[in-house]
């Protein structure tokens, strides 16, 4: 679609935390400019120097959807923030999405998403998680690491039970905060760099 929307133009893309990414995966980036090669032409030069430019542009203007970075050549920086296609193609389209924070985490559900990057982590053999919280093996059910992260984060919660005798406050552990520092981690990158796709 880029390419279709960009026509022959060069272009640079600049796709935001790269960092994260499994570097065993070749991150689409690095297919950006042209017919499917790298930048091209006075492009080459000005790429080094992109990412300081768009830390400025964004510190400098609290919102922006086009500003020009360059005269010579004539380069603009083009945001598109939120920018989604109007329907998603299938539901593991949705979760990859969700996991990266373009879909607002309560309108999925935290515990699915969490149950969902622990069978892309275990899938991929990516098994950060294991050593981040101290578990003894690698496991494919969210409800024993989601009660293993409650445990180790102190992530509990009060409920009053009822009972026969009356109403009795119980501590128990909070699944839902669990499941949402699950998700902070894998997005800080504390779990291990991830390629969804």
């Amino acid at each position: 679609m880029l390419q279709e929307a960009l026509g022959i133009r060069p272009h640079v893309l600049v796709l935001n935390k790269m960092d994260l990414a499994d570097p065993r995966q070749q991150p689409v980036s690095t297919r950006g400019a042209g017919a499917g090669r790298g930048p091209v032409g006075p492009l080459q030069d000005s790429a080094r120097s992109i990412v300081p430019l768009v830390a400025k542009l964004i510190s400098s203007s609290p919102r922006y959807d086009r500003a020009e970075v360059c005269e010579t050549p004539l380069m603009y920086l083009v945001d598109t923030p939120g920018v989604l296609p109007p329907k998603l193609g299938d539901v593991e389209t949705g979760m990859k999405l969700a996991l990266c924070g373009a879909i607002r985490d309560h309108l999925v559900g935290e515990d699915i998403m969490a149950d969902y990057l622990l069978y892309t982590l275990n899938r991929q053999q990516q098994f950060g998680y294991v050593q981040h919280y101290g578990l003894p093996e690698a496991s494919d059910d969210i409800g024993h690491v989601l009660k293993h992260v409650a445990l180790i984060l102190g992530k509990t919660q009060k409920v009053k039970v009822l009972t026969g005798t009356g109403n009795v406050n119980v501590t128990m552990l909070n699944y839902s905060a669990a499941a949402y520092e699950f998700l902070r981690a894998f997005r800080a990158g504390r779990l291990g760099r991830v390629t969804l796709d």
